[in-house]
């Protein structure tokens, strides 16, 4: 019996063991054959810039977008979208490396991230550079890092010259109303590098690639100046425009001073505001057809892609660096660490995706695309460890939710917080507001001394920053 124990023992081992080695090579078989068998995707990274949410999720009436309409019926939509910084610059640098600005000090415009910050020089692998290495093409265009980067960086990031083009073209004196920045005007397709932009990358797709690509395109539209080809400003009735509906005259009554130091650094509300009803419905109107005109721009690289051989297996990320005020809170612009600057159009098409046209209502972040396209790409990972977080789950699943919420941040200790309902704000001084989004969409009644509002805060406390990376030097607007 104890040798019948013995040798059925030594027979199970036998077969333990060829199960041991034998199947996992044969399951590792079968995955590296599917790998193989599945070309990399391609991605296409679609970047616009200061577009709020009244084109894509046509919060603000009768705003035509019908290129971005037609991409969300493709795509998943993430309706709560959020900038890691209201400001080009550092949303820029926060998006391209996956890292908050609270890690690696790049809170502000002028803050020259990409040669300045420790972190970034000497532990980030950008986005494209982690692509490059990888065995992808690169090629960018347009507004892109909106930053220099360090001597012979730009190579490592991409395999074309990314000729940019700048802001304009400006408005002459008789357009402006504050500034080359603060004004409308018509001006011919060819004048504006976004149309350049958008050729050269719809060229690109038009031709042979033996590799894997990542492209990106940078427009500088709908940013200041509000400048277009006439037909965009055609599109709007000036006598329609209304006044955004979340204005409101005394808005600012229950927020502390410092937050008030956050409003109009430039003065352009007030050239532009309630005291000017006329041109601010013109300002609005030019914003409009700014917005159509990228729209357009982003149109024509979209429906290259689908004429192209690579339609069925790219992926399209498209975003803003932020979102925009036209009035609300008594501001234009952004720079803010409320709604309208915060919140930001997001959308992923995953090629075959059963996902694909649903909307996802969780907050999220601008952050998490990164750790998102590392993914679903199969990257290997980057030198730096990511803060983001990737929304696949999201993607698969469009009515998962997590815990955590967006976070943006405008300097050290100036922090927003946005989950499903509410927005959380806590300044430098410990100053904090509240908004229930649910019967407060347009955050004008601040709740933070309320005594239901004593468990809100706490549940976001613990998702505030507990090191705070030094301030590069730049400006807060």
């Amino acid at each position: 019996m104890k040798i019948e124990f013995t040798i059925s023992r030594i027979k199970n081992f036998r077969a333990a063991y060829l199960i041991w080695v034998f199947i996992p090579g044969i399951f590792l078989l079968e995955c590296k054959t599917e790998k193989e068998d599945h070309k990399p995707y391609n991605v296409l990274f679609l970047i616009v810039d200061d577009m709020n949410d009244y084109g894509f999720y046509h919060t603000y009436p009768d705003v035509k977008t019908p290129h971005l309409d037609a991409l969300k019926t493709s795509s998943v939509t993430f309706r709560n979208a959020y900038c890691a910084s209201p400001i080009c610059t550092p949303s820029r640098a926060s998006t391209f490396s996956g890292l908050y600005p609270h890690s690696t000090g790049a809170y502000f415009n002028g803050s020259d991230p990409w040669r300045k910050s420790e972190i970034l020089i000497k532990q980030t692998e950008t986005l494209p550079e982690l692509f490059k290495r990888n065995g992808y093409e690169t090629f960018g265009r347009g507004k892109l890092f909106h930053a220099p980067l360090t001597e012979g960086r730009e190579k490592q990031n991409w395999d074309n010259p990314p000729y940019g083009g700048g802001f304009g073209p400006f408005p002459d004196s008789l357009h402006q109303l504050k500034g080359k920045f603060w004004g409308f005007q018509a001006f011919p397709d060819t004048a504006f590098p976004d149309v350049k932009n958008a050729y050269a990358l719809a060229d690109f797709l038009k031709e042979n690639h033996q590799k894997p690509f990542f492209a990106a395109l940078g427009l500088w539209r709908p940013h200041s100046p509000f400048t277009a080809p006439q037909r965009f400003y055609d599109l709007y009735d000036i006598n329609k425009i209304t006044i955004p509906e979340g204005y409101k005259e005394n808005d600012l009554a229950d927020i502390d001073s410092l937050a008030k130091k956050l409003i109009d650094p430039f003065g352009r509300f007030e050239v532009s505001g309630p005291t000017t009803e006329e041109d601010w419905k013109n300002m609005i109107h030019a914003y409009l057809a700014s917005t159509s005109f990228a729209d357009w721009s982003i149109g024509v690289v979209l429906e290259q892609l689908e004429k192209s051989p690579y339609a069925e297996n790219t992926i399209v990320v498209f975003w803003s660096d932020n979102g925009y005020h036209c009035g609300e809170k008594n501001h234009w612009e952004k720079g803010t660490l409320w709604e309208q600057a915060d919140l930001v159009p997001m959308a992923i098409r995953i090629p075959q995706n059963t996902e694909n046209g649903k909307v996802s209502n969780q907050p999220v972040s601008l952050v998490d695309l990164y750790p998102t396209l590392v993914d679903y790409c199969g990257l290997q990972q980057p030198t730096q460890t990511l803060d983001g977080k990737s929304l696949s789950p999201f993607l698969e699943d469009t009515q998962m939710t997590w815990e955590r919420p967006a976070l943006t941040t405008l300097g050290k200790e100036y922090t927003s917080l946005r989950d499903h309902r509410f927005r959380y704000i806590r300044y430098s001084n410990g100053t904090e507001e509240l908004y229930d989004h649910q019967n407060d969409p347009y955050e004008t009644r601040n709740k933070a001394k309320s005594p239901e509002a004593t468990a809100i805060k706490a549940k976001f406390t613990k998702y505030i920053p507990q090191e705070w990376a030094e301030e590069l030097s730049g400006r807060r607007f």
